[in-house]
């Protein structure tokens, strides 16, 4: 049975999809079958993996309307053992027409379990609302992994995220945990980043992850050529960190063997 992991934060800008392709990327390449989920309307994690939202002819939509991933949806994510199910043009519209569905709070969960079986992990890339979309991808998964950004106001916002999160544990998933907090856009350079560490350690506790993601050039470009950094720049210091960022991950998960 696949770990399923929501990578959500309302607050935009916080390298939440960035952290979604490098991380499911990472986990990939350990051998591990894993499916990246494309949950956000701008599709940016389908376009950071190289494929153009306006060419995508059946998305995580389709799916949802379905309630199973039929054949062709999923694409290949261009790094061994990953598997892309994108968003296309027709997930913008997606969250007034879920309202009017039966079950809209549980579409996704059933789309996952027509697939997960052949998969170790599932990695959603939420989109920056706590909107019908995001509800899904908590109601479908294990765990939440929260980004956070090493700037001002980094905190602002989460406790909104946390009492939702709170609200699927007691009326939609009862289970549902923290899979923990990742420090993104880090420099050690500066004073305020310091300063953020501590501040979501002190709010977190032992859910902030020891691997800090770095400001990176090559972070920044990767998305722009389609790739993601193990194709693109694998021996930068980002792409350490991400590989650090899923031993993290991985060493959290015992039970967790390469399918």
């Amino acid at each position: 049975m696949a770990h399923k992991i929501a990578v959500a934060n309302q607050k935009g800008g916080v390298g939440k999809t960035t952290t979604s392709i490098n991380l499911a990327s990472a986990i990939a390449l350990t051998g591990r079958r894993t499916l990246l989920v494309d949950l956000d309307p701008q599709a940016h994690a389908s376009l950071g993996l190289g494929f153009d939202k306006k060419e995508i002819a059946q998305s995580v939509y389709d799916a949802m309307v379905a309630e199973k991933v039929l054949p062709g949806m999923l694409l290949n994510g261009k790094v061994p053992n990953l598997d892309l199910l994108p968003a296309n043009i027709a997930l913008a519209g997606s969250e007034i027409e879920l309202v009017n569905m039966t079950d809209r709070e549980l579409r996704l969960r059933r789309t996952l379990a027509s697939v997960e079986a052949g998969y170790r992990y599932v990695l959603i890339d939420c989109p920056p609302s706590l909107g019908l979309l995001t509800l899904n991808a908590l109601t479908a998964v294990d765990s939440v992994l929260i980004p956070v950004q090493c700037e001002y106001y980094a905190i602002e916002g989460l406790s909104r995220l946390l009492e939702t999160i709170n609200l699927v544990r007691q009326t939609l998933n009862p289970n549902l945990e923290i899979e923990g907090v990742v420090l993104t856009m880090y420099s050690s350079r500066l004073n305020l980043a310091q300063q953020v560490v501590g501040e979501v350690k002190n709010y977190f506790g032992e859910k902030v992850f020891a691997t800090l993601i770095p400001r990176n050039v090559r972070l920044a470009e990767a998305p722009s050529f389609g790739k993601s950094l193990f194709q693109f720049e694998p021996s930068s210091l980002a792409a350490f960190a991400y590989r650090a960022l899923s031993d993290e991950i991985l060493r959290r998960e015992p039970a967790a063997t390469p399918s």
